[in-house]
C-alpha cells in the first residue's frame, strides 16, 4: 500500500540547512496498524506530512496504492488526499459553527457527492463511532473524545485506502484515549491501513508494528504482540 525508498527532506533555516529525513526505507502493507514514533526532532512529523501530500520529499520515492507521489501540484495533490487518504489530528479540526453531522459529511462534498447521499453516508459513520444521538450537536457541545469520534468518523466518511493520524490521543485523558484506540484497532481489524504517530508507549503497543525514528533515521522496526486497547480500561 506504501512503499518509500531513500527519502530525504532538508529545510533552509537563513543560511544552513536541517537535514530533516536522512534516507528512510519502510512498507506498509495493505491492513497493517502501524505506530511512528520519535522524539521532538526526529522527523516524524515531517515523515507524516509527506506521506499525506502536505510536504514533499527532495529525493527519494513514495508511491501509494502502486501511484508514484511526485511532483503534484495542490489542485492533484489535494485530489488525491480526498481519493486515498483520511486525515486524523491531535486537536480534532472540527468547524466549530458545523454540526457534527456535517463535520463528518464534508468530505464527500468536496467529492461531489449529493447532499442526501452524503448527510445519509455521514450519519451511518456517526452511528459506527457511537454519536447517531449527537448528530446535531456542535463541535463546543461534545467532550474531547466525542470531538475525535466525530473527527474519525469524518475520516472514514471518504472510504479512503490509508487512515494517517497524528497524535490522536494527544488531547485526551488516559481512559479517553484507550476508548479511541479501541475505535481505531477495530476499524483495522476491519481491514482499513492506518498509521499513527504518536509519543506515548502505551498507545505505540496498541498497534501491530511500531517504526522508531531518531535524527532523521530509522532506528528500529519491529512488529508486536498488540495490545487491546479496552484490556487497559
Amino acid at each position: 500500500m506504501i512503499e518509500i525508498k531513500d527519502l530525504h527532506k532538508s529545510y533552509k533555516m537563513g543560511s544552513n540547512s536541517l537535514h530533516v529525513l536522512k534516507g528512510i526505507n519502510f512498507n506498509v502493507q495493505e491492513g497493517e496498524l502501524v505506530s511512528i514514533m520519535g522524539s521532538s526532532g526526529s522527523g516524524k512529523s515531517t515523515l507524516l506530512n509527506i506521506l499525506g501530500m502536505l510536504d514533499e520529499a527532495d529525493s527519494g520515492s513514495y508511491t501509494l496504492d502502486g501511484l508514484p507521489i511526485k511532483n503534484l501540484n495542490e489542485k492533484i495533490a489535494a485530489r488525491y488526499r480526498n481519493k486515498f487518504l483520511g486525515f486524523i489530528f491531535q486537536s480534532f479540526n472540527l468547524i466549530s459553527y458545523k454540526s457534527a453531522l456535517d463535520n463528518v459529511a464534508l468530505p464527500l462534498y468536496y467529492q461531489g457527492v449529493k447532499s442526501k447521499e452524503r448527510l445519509d453516508v455521514a450519519m451511518s459513520y456517526l452511528e459506527k463511532v457511537g454519536l447517531a444521538d449527537w448528530a446535531g450537536h456542535l463541535p463546543n457541545e461534545l467532550s474531547g473524545g466525542q470531538k475525535q469520534r466525530v473527527a474519525i468518523a469524518r475520516a472514514l466518511a471518504s472510504n479512503p485506502k490509508v487512515l494517517l493520524a497524528d497524535e490522536p490521543t494527544g488531547a485526551l485523558d488516559t481512559k479517553t484515549s484507550y476508548e479511541v484506540m479501541d475505535l481505531i484497532q477495530g476499524i483495522n481489524d476491519e481491514g482499513r491501513t492506518i498509521l499513527i504517530v504518536t509519543h506515548e508507549h502505551d498507545i505505540a503497543e496498541m498497534t501491530r508494528r511500531i517504526v522508531n525514528l531518531k535524527d532523521g533515521v530509522i532506528i528500529d522496526d519491529s512488529k508486536v504482540n498488540q495490545v487491546r486497547a479496552l484490556s487497559n480500561v
